[in-house]
């Protein structure tokens, strides 16, 4: 009889798609970091802040982890070099 309960191990990804996951929640969290202090430096923070915040994000966030993809090997090897095992 199987446990009809799923544990938390059976929903996790496989390790391959770490780079993925990786760059997906980095660019969530970076790019609205960015884009709310893009949008105060350019704008302040007044009336429709948040609109103009979640405007930003939906062109930063895509953005963002496109270009995390890209730099990510670039980032490992270098963090290689700088970082003594």
């Amino acid at each position: 009889m199987q446990n009809s309960i799923a544990t938390s191990s059976n929903r996790k990804l496989a390790p391959k798609y770490m780079p993925i996951v990786f760059a997906f929640y980095m660019s969530l969290i970076m790019a609205f970091l960015m884009s709310l202090i893009i949008v105060a430096a350019n704008s302040g923070i007044a009336d429709h802040y948040f609109q103009q915040v979640l405007h930003a994000y939906r062109i930063a966030m895509p953005s963002a982890f496109v270009c995390i993809l890209i730099v990510r090997p670039l980032v490992m090897r270098l963090v290689k070099i700088t970082v003594n095992n």
